[in-house]
C-alpha cells in the first residue's frame, strides 16, 4: 500500500494525504483522552504508521501538556529526518509546565519561548509545520504571525499553519507570511468549514486544509452506543453533541453510515475517511492502536462514487456544539 503525497500550500510542503493525530497517546492534565493510553502501544502505532507510509505526525505542546511531544520524540529517535512533524502552540504553559484551557498567549516573546520548548521536547532542531493552536484575542494576528515568520528565517520552523481561524484572520495572517496549512475539525459530522467561508478562502489563497477529528472524535466508529460507554474521565462527556438527546440523535446518523459501509464491505470509519478525502483535503485521524492505523490507512485507497457521496451527505450533520461554550468562543476567530 502506498499513501499518496499531496502538497500543502504553495511553499513546498509535501505530506501523505493522511497523517496521524497523536493527541490521545498521552494524558492531558492527568486525564486520559479517548480511553486509557499505553506508551508502548502508542509508539508501536507510530512505527506501524510509518511502515504504511504515514510519516506525518501531528502533536501540540498543550497535549500533556508537553508529554505528547516527548512521546513523539521517543518514537522518532534516530529517524527524525524521515518524519514530518507538526506541532502547535498558543495555550499558555507556565515555567512549571502548568496550563489551563482558558489562557491563550500569542505575544511575540511567547512565540519564541514556546518554539524553543517544543524543539527541546521533540528532540529536534527544526519543526516541519508550526501551528498557532488558537488565536489570542488580545494580540493582533499580524504580530503573532510576524514572530512565527522569524522562526522560518532562522530555520527553526519550515512552514506555518493556523488552527480554527476565520477567513478574515486567515487573510490577515497570509498577508504577513504565507500560510501553508489551516487545520480545523471537518467530517461527516462537522461541516461548518463548508458554510463559513473557510474552505472557499483556503482554495482561493492556495492554502492546504487539514481535517482533524475526521471520525467525529471516534463516534463514527460505532463503538460508542451509550453515554456510559465513554470512560469516566473521557473529555467527550463534556461535549454537547455527546450529551442527552443529542447523543441519541447523532447515534442515528452513525447507524446510517454503518448501513452504507456494510453494503460496501468496509468499516464506518473507512467510509467516513473516504468521504473526507473525496473533498480533496488531507486528514489526521487520531489513534493509539495499531489495528486502527491499519484500518485508517486502507481508507486512503477507497474511492466513492458521486451517488455515494450524495447519499452520505443527505444523512445530515451532527446536532449539538462540538465544544463546550467556553471553547466554542475560541474557534473560527
Amino acid at each position: 500500500m502506498a499513501i499518496k503525497s499531496v502538497k500543502l500550500g504553495t511553499q513546498g510542503l509535501e505530506v501523505p494525504v493522511e497523517g496521524l493525530g497523536c493527541m490521545g497517546m498521552t494524558t492531558i492534565g492527568g486525564n486520559d483522552i479517548y480511553g486509557k493510553a499505553d506508551e508502548n502501544e502508542a509508539i508501536a502505532t507510530i512505527h506501524r504508521a510509518f511502515e504504511l507510509g504515514i510519516h506525518w505526525l501531528d502533536t501540540a505542546d498543550a497535549y500533556g501538556p508537553l508529554l505528547n511531544e516527548r512521546l513523539v520524540a521517543k518514537a522518532i529517535k534516530g529517524n527524525r529526518a524521515k518524519y514530518t512533524i507538526a506541532t502547535k502552540f498558543g495555550f499558555y504553559i507556565d515555567d512549571n509546565d502548568q496550563m489551563d484551557w482558558s489562557v491563550i498567549n500569542g505575544r511575540p516573546e511567547y512565540v519564541r519561548k514556546a518554539v524553543e520548548r517544543s524543539l527541546k521536547n521533540l528532540g529536534t532542531d527544526y519543526i516541519d509545520l508550526y501551528y498557532l493552536h488558537r488565536v489570542d484575542p488580545a494580540v493582533p494576528i499580524e504580530e503573532t504571525v510576524g514572530a512565527m515568520s522569524e522562526l522560518v528565517k532562522e530555520g527553526k520552523v519550515k512552514y506555518l499553519g493556523l488552527s480554527e481561524v476565520s477567513p478574515e484572520t486567515l487573510r490577515k495572517a497570509h498577508a504577513v507570511h504565507p500560510v501553508s496549512a489551516l487545520q480545523t475539525e471537518y467530517s461527516l459530522f462537522e461541516r461548518e468549514a463548508e458554510s463559513n467561508g473557510v474552505l472557499d478562502t483556503i482554495r482561493e489563497l492556495g492554502i492546504g486544509f487539514v481535517a482533524y477529528s475526521p471520525l467525529g472524535r471516534g463516534f463514527i466508529t460505532g463503538e460508542i452506543k451509550s453515554p456510559d460507554d465513554f470512560p469516566a474521565d473521557d473529555f467527550r462527556r463534556y461535549i454537547p453533541r455527546f450529551q442527552g438527546e443529542n447523543f441519541y440523535k447523532n447515534l442515528e446518523l452513525v447507524k446510517a453510515i454503518q448501513t452504507l459501509a456494510a453494503e460496501k464491505g468496509i468499516t464506518p470509519s473507512q467510509l467516513a475517511m473516504a468521504w473526507v478525502f473525496s473533498k480533496g483535503v488531507t486528514a489526521i485521524p487520531g489513534t493509539k492502536r495499531v489495528k486502527y492505523i491499519e484500518q485508517n490507512a486502507a481508507a486512503a485507497e477507497i474511492v466513492l462514487s458521486p451517488a455515494e457521496i450524495t447519499q452520505l451527505e443527505s444523512f445530515g450533520v451532527a446536532v449539538g456544539n462540538r465544544y463546550d461554550s467556553h471553547s466554542m468562543n475560541m474557534v473560527n476567530t
